[in-house]
């Protein structure tokens, strides 16, 4: 199938972002996810299904099928602010991955295009589905939760075994651009002790570039009651500048990379 017929479902576009990538940014995230965080700000992205979500007190149905020609149109939009900062398309999700397909299409499409791509993935897929992606990416965010199989499959349903399995590949293909993410939360992972575990990882892989810690925040709870689910984070406090601080220099020490707070 042509690239540009091939259909996929997402939730949103964001144009304009300083997130996610370098430089100014448009983000594509996908719907569907693997995972159940229990402190996802985009729980309406977990489902593939098309879903009524409460907004304002009006329902609003989230998931959009498009074709990647749909998508590039939007996308293409703002190549003059790409060229000037180095930005470009960054799909998100929920997981890209878990429509590969369309996923690889997009980025086929935005290399042809001469447009910066970029994927932020937990990399809970086979191997094989990540490596077609890889020749058409030019930077992979890649989120690392935590080094504990047990408690990441308590907080996130799924263990970890194949996420850093397969970021130990993705640096080994030769990826210049791979960084690491951690959402730093409370309870979970924002001890002293784990933020190092993933820093000591992320150094002995010996291609990532640098490190984001990326606070906890509630921004997504009112999506939840939305969606008629319980939010499983509740009274749970964003973490202070003074811990964030306090975690970063334990990430720049483990790492010996370049870490910052923020995506």
């Amino acid at each position: 199938m042509d690239d540009l017929n091939t259909k996929g479902r997402i939730f949103d576009i964001q144009r304009y972002s300083i997130h996610d990538g370098y430089g100014i940014r448009t983000i594509v995230f996908l719907k569907g996810c693997y995972l159940r965080c229990r402190w996802c700000s985009n729980p309406e992205s977990q489902e593939w299904e098309i879903q009524s979500m409460l907004i304002h007190g009006k329902p609003k149905l989230i998931g959009q099928d498009v074709t990647v020609a749909e998508v590039m149109e939007t996308v293409k939009r703002d190549r003059p602010y790409y060229r000037r900062t180095g930005g470009g398309l960054t799909l998100s999700g929920g997981e890209a991955l878990a429509q590969p397909e369309f996923a690889l299409a997009l980025l086929r499409a935005a290399r042809d295009s001469n447009i910066n791509t970029a994927l932020e993935s937990t990399a809970y897929a086979d191997f094989a589905t990540i490596e077609k992606l890889l020749p058409y990416l030019d930077q992979y965010l890649l989120d690392i939760k935590h080094m504990s199989a047990q408690k990441h499959k308590e907080y996130i349903g799924e263990s970890n075994e194949l996420i850093l399995e397969n970021a130990k590949k993705i640096v080994d293909s030769g990826l210049t651009e791979v960084s690491i993410r951690i959402p730093v939360i409370p309870g979970f992972n924002d001890t002293p002790l784990e933020i190092n575990e993933i820093g000591t990882f992320a150094k002995n892989l010996g291609g990532v570039k640098r490190i984001h810690l990326l606070p906890y925040h509630r921004l997504g709870q009112d999506k939840y009651e939305g969606l008629n689910r319980p939010y499983l984070m509740v009274g749970t406090l964003p973490p202070s500048r003074e811990k964030m601080e306090a975690l970063l220099a334990i990430a720049i020490q483990s790492s010996g990379l370049e870490c910052q707070i923020g995506g």
